[in-house]
């Protein structure tokens, strides 16, 4: 039976209580865990035991051992020993204090009166001159003894670091522990330098300097924290630094200490100090924030004494990655944001620049032998700094940062030490002539420094010369500074300096055109020369042999640029001449437009160099900053500071820059560069717009063979983010920044396009859903167009996209008789432009030029809804702007120019008031008092009778207009003319205007081809072009003996006729800019048939009736002429007459 069972296979699978393998293994590895873990708890709590009693044994034994160094020293007796000053006083001090102070991190009182105690006896017995008492004899004697002296000095190094922690206001015991903080300082002070102790000999002197540098180079250890106490002491500085002046000075004075004492390793005179305590001083002291605010003057000058700044300089190049690193991670440690305040490397960068550069006689130390050593240095540390600084700040930005950063805490507090300084103020010294005089002399000559390979290398000398290329990259990383860190004011305090040093900008660019342009440059190089320029664009680092060509080439014109201060003119003139769409004969030869299209630059910034970056970067910022203060006569007639030959070729290479860098997409590092160059193109071409000095082709080069198809470049442009203009490759942003390299009928293509794919979306979203649906329906009286169409479409807004459908109202009251398929609406918008762009009406007025252009009135604010209406007209003008139909004016280009979001300058004045313009200028060249012409800031205008003065600046009435301040009265009166004064009105239109037509689709044109596009092409019309999109009804066509007369008299007619006869059928003197195939509605002419008698028609007589025309239909109503000179002198007459349908 059990046989039976043995061999019995059970078919319900597995028991409850078994469990599989894996269970298993899984159930043991937890235990085996379980049991690690208790026995590392085990073991941590016996540490945490063995710790607690180690404290307690210590802290017990350290109580009982003060109590008994107190009572030791209250009955010593009065044979003093120096072994007894060590062994009984100072060592177990040492022991107590660290114990019972220092690892608590707090001061009693009990301890502030054993270390002035013990201090007291150590000053007195290191000042004493028996050898036997002094404590310093200790370094002197047996090696257990110097052994035992520098472990208790360095101890009291220590000390003296946590003491200088302590040292700030919120400290109950501040009082005490200031002057224990001077007593201990006092000591080390001592301490450290041998030559002035008492009991050393010629004998000893060696042992005695080698024990106090092994001391001096503890301090400047990282294991001292000496300099950490130092940097946490001078940031709790205040304006009250009178009572700490001597802990200060004492504080310093040490820190600078280990500079003087040199390491074994360095054997060589001409090596630099590399030790340990200059990369902490730089890293934790120059990085203090306004740190020269808070030291007395006898400090800055020991900082900036060559045995400090020259050790320092060749430390942040030699471990520039050590050092960045090491101030990174003190960042981290005080836990500060790089986001809301300057980073530690940027007040490293003020710190070494207010030190280096105080003034023009201090700007190195007068004992400075080698100054070129001390330039090449400083400019490459700069950069060295900035680089880092900018690879932040650029990438993170900065919030919260303002132009004034307060050094001072207790703003309350007056009197001579109370000053506040600026992190802008510390760079302030890169904003003088003289700081920019000094670096360009230092240039072009051979220095041997050490190199700044790295670590590996700091051995190795080089020779190492202070380029041009390293000068620009200096004040083009100044300029990303100032535009990063001062946001409000931006880098103006460097243009300024730049733009107005004379001749510098001129040698800026001839430097920059031997490279960019050699076969346009001045060089008298051979061919051969440039060949190595051309090869090196591919690489970020330019070759040698390029860099040879640039110092051959430029250097001396840098250098020379000293002697051009005195302010001579920078070359003979030549008179302004017509441009025409090829280039002079001075320049390259050729006749296509690939001369403007600059070769070297057609990668855009990603294709140059980092030195080239930089000096682009800086010209362009430069010359930007001074064409805004540049005026035409400037410019055109003294040609200052470039002849126009020079200019063209500027705007070339811009040009081809711009357009490359927004094609191709640009990274962060190169958006500095781009903003600049895009300001500085767009000043070119909006002064080339005014007053023509470039031929068309120039600024259409760089996109002729590379344009896209108008449809892809309109829908690229509407989809692109505004973020991603510089960092992202589009056409879309060329579109947006630099539209002028399309030819100006492609952009008014891109424009329609525009409109096409808004009416497109409208439609989508249900506001278009059928002919005549959502239509708006008015009506208007003939004689009051403008007062209906304000009060019935003035709040619809946007709305007015929409079609709109009219019923004119005549002057009986009855309603006109016709349906409005499109000619009415036209028709009302032509009448309401008409009459509310009127000078009687009083909204717009003329200016005084020929062309009579329209601009605001001032009188319009008085006129009741003065502001309304003139927003009201922005919508209508953006009205026939979206429906394609043309009205007959322009406006004066200074009120485009607000329409387009830029600022208008004194130059333009002369195109809105040439009066006033001659006037400011006769005022300008005055030779004489301006006193004497009796004139203030102020300016008069006169309303319906009544005069207003207006002040141009607060309390204008009384100031009087002299010769010192002629200037500011200029730019005061022509702002106020061309900004202020119509900026209400402008900021009116725009809001009318834009709820139509969005703005980035008016910034594709500029002032005159806004005029252009809302009021149509030349004034002339192409016949043969009008006649292949001519309509013919009432049997009318095109091989009508007729229509074949009209033409043959169309083609004789002068160009103004034709414009007119335009104007008498469409109501516009000007052609569609794209041609009669976009105008709306087609033009058409209509059959009028008129029987004569048959004795007239035998006597030679012919049609007698004037032709007509319906405007609101753009159809000239012709009666059937037989002859040539009738058919001329009847559409004379009608043309002439100002007539339409009365004619009929």
């Amino acid at each position: 039976m059990d046989l039976n069972r043995k061999h019995k296979v059970s078919l319900r699978g597995a028991s409850s209580g078994e469990i599989s393998r894996d269970a298993l293994l899984a159930k043991v590895s937890q235990e085996r865990e379980l049991r690690s873990y208790a026995r590392r708890a085990n073991a941590a709590a016996i540490y945490l035991q063995r710790v607690w009693r180690s404290y307690v044994v210590r802290k017990k034994a350290a109580i009982e051992l003060r109590d008994e160094w107190e009572s030791s020293l209250s009955c010593r007796s009065d044979t003093l020993t120096k072994s007894w000053v060590s062994s009984r006083v100072l060592r177990p001090f040492l022991f107590f204090i660290r114990s019972l102070s220092v690892h608590h991190q707090k001061i009693q009182a009990r301890d502030i009166l054993c270390m002035q105690t013990c201090f007291k006896i150590l000053l007195e017995s290191i000042n004493s001159n028996d050898q036997g008492y002094n404590f310093c004899s200790l370094t002197v004697g047996t090696f257990e003894e110097s052994k035992t002296w520098g472990c208790q000095t360095r101890k009291l190094v220590s000390l003296c670091s946590f003491l200088l922690t302590e040292c700030n206001y919120s400290h109950e015991r501040i009082k005490d522990v200031l002057g224990v903080n001077a007593l201990v300082l006092r000591i080390l002070i001592v301490l450290t330098d041998p030559k002035n102790w008492k009991i050393v000999t010629k004998d000893n002197f060696q042992d005695a300097e080698t024990a106090g540098r092994m001391v001096l180079q503890f301090i400047g250890s990282c294991n001292s924290g000496y300099y950490i106490a130092v940097r946490r002491y001078i940031k709790t500085l205040t304006t009250h630094t009178e009572e700490r002046l001597l802990i200060t000075t004492s504080a310093v004075t040490l820190a600078l200490r280990p500079f003087h004492a040199r390491q074994p390793a360095f054997v060589d005179d001409n090596q630099p100090d590399t030790n340990l305590a200059v990369e902490e001083f730089v890293s934790l002291i120059l990085t203090i924030p306004h740190l020269s605010c808070y030291l007395p003057n006898a400090l800055i000058r020991a900082l900036k004494h060559k045995s400090i700044l020259m050790p320092s300089f060749h430390t942040i190049l030699i471990l520039r990655d050590k050092i960045l690193t090491r101030i990174s991670e003190i960042e981290v440690s005080e836990k500060q944001s790089c986001t809301m305040e300057i980073p530690s490397v940027g007040w490293a960068i003020g710190n070494i620049i207010s030190l280096a550069t105080v003034s023009e006689t201090e700007f190195m130390d007068p004992q400075e032998s080698n100054p070129e050593m001390y330039y090449v240095l400083y400019v490459h540390v700069i950069v060295t700094l900035a680089d880092s600084l900018l690879s932040r700040v650029e990438n993170f930005g900065i919030q919260d940062v303002h132009l004034d950063f307060e050094a001072t805490s207790d703003e309350t507090e007056k009197g001579k030490n109370s000053a506040k300084i600026s992190f802008v103020e510390l760079l302030r010294p890169v904003c003088q002539q003289w700081h920019l005089a000094k670096l360009l002399a230092a240039s072009g000559k051979d220095i041997c420094v050490i190199s700044d390979k790295g670590p590996s290398t700091s051995s190795a000398k080089g020779s190492k010369t202070l380029e041009l290329f390293d000068i620009a990259r200096f004040y083009s990383c100044m300029l990303r500074i100032f535009c990063v860190l001062n946001p409000v004011v931006g880098p103006l305090p460097v243009l300024n300096m730049l733009s107005f040093c004379p001749g510098y900008i001129v040698s800026l660019w001839s430097s920059l055109e031997s490279v960019i342009l050699p076969e346009n440059g001045s060089s008298t190089a051979d061919d051969s020369s440039h060949g190595p320029v051309k090869t090196s664009w591919n690489t970020r680092s330019p070759s040698e042999k390029k860099l040879k060509h640039l110092k051959d080439d430029g250097v001396n014109k840098w250098v020379n640029l000293l002697n051009k201060f005195s302010g001579k003119s920078p070359g003979p003139q030549e008179p302004v001449e017509c441009t025409s769409d090829q280039p002079g004969s001075s320049q390259v030869e050729g006749s296509t437009d690939d001369v403007w299209d600059v070769e070297t630059l057609r990668g855009g910034p990603v294709g140059i160099s980092n030195d080239v970056a930089c000096l682009l970067h800086l010209f362009c910022a430069t010359y930007a900053h001074l064409l805004v203060v540049l005026d035409d006569i400037q410019f055109y007639e003294k040609q200052v500071p470039f002849l126009l030959e020079k200019q063209r070729r500027i705007a070339s290479v811009l040009n081809t820059l711009v357009y490359n860098g927004l094609l191709r997409g640009t990274g962060p590092e190169n958006r500095q560069l781009m903003d600049s160059a895009i300001r500085c193109l767009h000043l070119l071409y909006e002064r080339d717009c005014r007053h023509p000095f470039c031929p068309s082709a120039l600024w259409l080069s760089p996109g002729r063979t590379s344009r896209p198809p108008i449809a892809f470049a309109a829908r690229t442009h509407e989809v692109l983010p505004a973020s991603d203009v510089f960092t992202s490759p589009s056409m879309g942003s060329v579109i947006t920044i630099t539209p002028h390299v399309f030819p100006f009928e492609e952009r008014v293509h891109v424009f329609r396009e525009f409109i096409s794919m808004d009416k497109a979306s409208r439609k989508m979203a249900g506001e278009v859903d059928a002919p005549g649906a959502r239509s708006i329906e008015i009506v208007v009286r003939r004689g009051h167009v403008v007062e209906d169409g304000f009060q019935q479409l003035n709040s619809i807004g946007s709305r007015l996209k929409s079609s709109i459908h009219v019923s004119f109202v005549n002057e009986s009251g009855l309603p006109e008789a016709g349906l409005d398929y499109g000619g009415l609406s036209k028709e009302f918008l032509t009448d309401i432009t008409k009459a509310a762009f009127a000078t009687d009406y009083g909204l717009f007025s003329q200016t005084t030029t020929s062309d009579r252009l329209l601009v605001p009135s001032p009188s319009a604010r008085h006129l009741e809804n003065g502001i309304q209406m003139i927003e009201f007209l922005g919508r209508i003008v953006g009205k026939a702007l979206y429906e394609g139909i043309l009205l007959d004016y322009s406006f004066s280009h200074v009120f485009i120019q607000k329409l387009l979001g830029r600022y208008s300058f004194i130059d333009e004045l002369s195109g809105l008031d040439p009066e006033l313009y001659r006037n400011l200028m006769y005022i300008k060249q005055y030779d004489g008092d301006l006193k004497e012409l009796c004139l203030d800031f102020t300016v008069t205008e006169e309303f319906c009778g009544k005069m207003s003065i207006i002040e141009l600046k607060p309390g204008g009435k009384d100031i009087s207009v002299t010769n010192e301040n002629k200037m500011q009265y200029i730019h005061a009166m022509a702002d106020y003319k061309l900004n202020r004064q119509i900026v209400p009105f402008s900021n009116a239109f725009y809001r009318g205007l834009t709820d139509l037509i969005s703005p980035a689709w008016l910034k594709l044109f500029n002032a005159h081809e806004f005029n252009q596009l809302l009021s149509g092409g030349n004034h002339d019309i192409d016949v043969d072009d009008l006649r292949r999109n001519t309509k013919y009804t009432g049997g009318y066509s095109d091989s009508s003996r007729t229509i074949k007369i009209f033409w043959e008299v169309m083609k004789g007619f002068e160009p103004s006729e034709r414009c007119m006869l335009l104007k008498f059928v469409t109501s516009c003197s000007r052609a569609p800019l794209l041609g009669f195939k976009y105008l709306q509605p087609t033009f058409i002419i209509h059959k009028v048939s008129c029987d004569t008698s048959l004795w007239a028609a035998i006597g030679g007589q012919d049609v007698e009736r004037l032709p007509s025309a319906s405007t609101c239909y753009n159809t000239l109503k012709l009666p059937t002429y037989k002859r040539a000179s009738t058919m001329r002198e009847k559409l004379l007459y009608a043309i002439n007459s100002n007539a339409g349908f009365e004619l009929s």
